[in-house]
Formats: C-alpha cells, structure tokens, sequence
C-alpha cells in the first residue's frame, strides 16, 4: 500500500462518516499533506524510515485541513443599534490535530528557525 493510501484509510478511519463530497476533499487533502510532510523531512530521511510517524502525522495535518474546510463561521455578536455583527472561527479542534501531528514527525523533520551570533 502507498502512503497516500495507507494516510487516506487511517485518515478515513478516524474522520468517520463522510459523504462523497467530503471523502474526495480528504484524498486530495491527505496527498497534499505527504507530498507537504516529505519535503519537510531531514535529508537523508525518507517517508518509508518513518512510516508509522509519517502516516500519522499526514492523516491528522488532512483532518485538520478537512475540519477547516468544512468549518462555519459562528456568529458572535449582533446588534441592530449602529449595526454591530461579529462572526468567529472557532478553529481549536483543527489547531490540535495540527500541533499533535507536529509532535509526532517533529524527531524526523528539519530543524526549524535558528538564532545565529552576531
């Protein structure tokens, strides 16, 4: 099995019901997400030495995109007098699977910004 494959089964898995609108969303997302991941891996690293991490982390940076894409803005606030709406992104869900996804690949990815002296 492919990762993009074996990322869009485990992806699936965990999303639950979709329908047929929703499911072909999280394929293009979940190959986004490998082909986004893998340039992100140390030199050296291949997505096959880290497989189980690799399918993980693609899955969940998918779900998050997925939960972001399908997310509603809610209205917060509405006022008639001199007319005030607010809407908001409630977005903690998809910031989670994001940040668990980094955790999980983070041994694997290249080093991110650095101070450097002077």
């Amino acid at each position: 099995m492919m990762l993009t494959e074996a990322t869009f089964a485990q992806a699936a898995l965990l999303a639950g019901q979709l329908d047929e609108q929703q499911t072909q969303l999280l394929q293009l997302l979940c190959r986004a997400s490998c082909s986004s991941l893998a340039s992100r891996l140390r030199e050296g690293i291949t997505p096959e030495d880290c497989k189980a991490d690799f399918v993980a982390a693609a899955s969940l940076f998918a779900l998050a995109a997925l939960n972001e894409a399908g997310q509603a803005d809610t209205l917060e606030e509405f006022r008639a007098g001199d007319l005030t709406v607010r809407r908001s992104r409630t977005d903690t869900p998809s910031k989670c699977l994001h940040h668990q996804a980094e955790l999980i690949i983070m041994p694997f990815l290249k080093d991110g910004f650095v101070f450097q002296g002077v």
